[in-house]
């Protein structure tokens, strides 16, 4: 058994209002026998009062109510699914120009981006937004699904047309792998099964290249970063002296015996056990949710982060980063926000609007300096003590933050630190 198996596997899909992407997702879920009989039921009755002859495949992701009477996706929708192989979470996210902070959203924690292309329209203005979105959030692995190739009598000519347009734009991001695959979410061709009306194509399907695509070596496994959530103190016969610190490890390996920094304060210790649920365990790597005690006894809470003494994260005031806002309200100049990273909340406030980017031609507009709903924009921010972080192109995790507002506590942006 490889590493990468039974190993959860986020994936957000992509692309053009129309394009398929429900239906692709539906029969996803459909064809690898995901849904439940009575959800079936449903969703074939549905079908009928639409007069449809065949299973509308959409409903089993379009489940909000304006989205089944317009046929189109407006908010994200998480679907879970599982094979022999593997776990997924899929982020079904709309095709809308007024949605970019949904996708956002969606590709936020994703592994891998579906991006869904029409035949018969090959690469347009909302496939390159979707792809610098992906870009911009570090996802490392792109499938470009080439859809609705039915329509087009399965041409391999205008498939390879597609790939040329799509290698085009692909060259000027940041990914380290991308795939083609000519399918039929409504007939199903190459989506689950190989298609006999494809010979020209030899690769795998969709399911499996999402079943086998390697992701571990994703993960930041050489810094290592673990923010304190909370302490913990039992206070029972059995653990009367234990004092553990517990979190999620967001970057590297930790080991029993490691000599480790604490910072902000700068105190050196030594790890003295990590607990994961009862089990005491030799080491700990990122995404692992465990408890850590140490040699000393120093004051740590939450906020508070424990790295290697060799390898430390940058303590800075001075922020610099891309934003998306996500609030129907315009950004305040100057106003505070409550800034989240990690496990620590503190005072922030944009002091800069340096530019912001032209999602449909990807190109910088330095004239324009208010943030609006949906707007991508590079910032200046000033905290009113330091973080921990590392860039977010070496960790999603310590290089990323949200912005709330406190009068309402929405979250009004996120942010990748540059």
């Amino acid at each position: 058994m490889s590493l990468d198996d039974n190993q959860l596997l986020r994936f957000t899909t992509a692309g053009s209002v129309d394009d398929g992407k429900s239906t692709l997702i539906g029969r996803l879920l459909y064809d690898s026998k995901s849904i439940f009989e009575d959800q079936i039921a449903s969703v074939e009755k549905t079908s009928k009062k639409k007069g449809l002859e065949t299973i509308d495949l959409a409903l089993f992701t379009d489940g909000l109510k304006d989205e089944r009477e317009q046929g189109i996706t407006i908010d994200v929708a998480y679907r879970y699914f599982t094979t022999p192989k593997r776990k997924f979470i899929i982020a079904d996210t709309p095709g809308h120009i007024q949605y970019t902070r949904n996708m956002v959203t969606g590709a936020s924690t994703a592994n891998v981006a579906i991006v869904l292309i029409d035949a018969r329209k090959g690469v347009i203005e909302q496939t390159k937004r979707h792809s610098f979105i992906a870009s911009l959030l570090q996802i490392s692995h792109v499938i470009v699904c080439v859809n609705k190739m039915d329509l087009v009598d399965y041409s391999e000519e205008i498939f390879n047309d597609i790939v040329r347009q799509y290698e085009e734009i692909s060259s000027k991001m940041s990914f380290k792998d991308v795939r083609y695959i000519p399918i039929s979410a409504l007939l199903g061709d190459n989506v689950v099964i190989r298609s006999g009306k494809t010979p020209w194509f030899q690769n795998a399907p969709l399911l499996h290249t999402l079943e086998t695509i390697h992701i571990s070596s994703d993960s930041n496994m050489i810094d290592a970063r673990f923010p304190v959530q909370t302490v913990l103190r039992p206070q029972d016969e059995e653990n009367r002296d234990y004092r553990g610190y517990a979190g999620t490890v967001e970057g590297g390996i930790f080991r029993v015996g490691d000599e480790v920094r604490l910072m902000p304060s700068g105190f050196n210790s030594k790890i003295k056990t990590i607990n994961q649920y009862e089990n005491y365990i030799d080491q700990a790597f990122a995404g692992m949710s465990i408890a850590m005690t140490l040699e000393d006894d120093i004051d740590l809470s939450r906020g508070d982060m424990i790295v290697k003494r060799n390898n430390l994260p940058k303590k800075t005031q001075d922020l610099s980063a891309m934003i998306c806002w996500f609030n129907d309200d315009s950004a305040r100049p100057r106003a505070k926000y409550t800034l989240k990273h990690t496990t620590n909340h503190l005072t922030a406030m944009i002091k800069e609007v340096e530019y912001k980017v032209d999602v449909n031609t990807l190109k910088r507009v330095d004239d324009d300096k208010e943030i609006n709903m949906n707007d991508i924009c590079k910032v200046k921010i000033r905290t009113t003590s330091p973080i921990l972080m590392d860039e977010y192109v070496r960790n999603r995790k310590t290089g990323s933050f949200i912005l709330i507002d406190d009068n309402t506590n929405e979250t009004v942006a996120a942010g990748m630190l540059i």
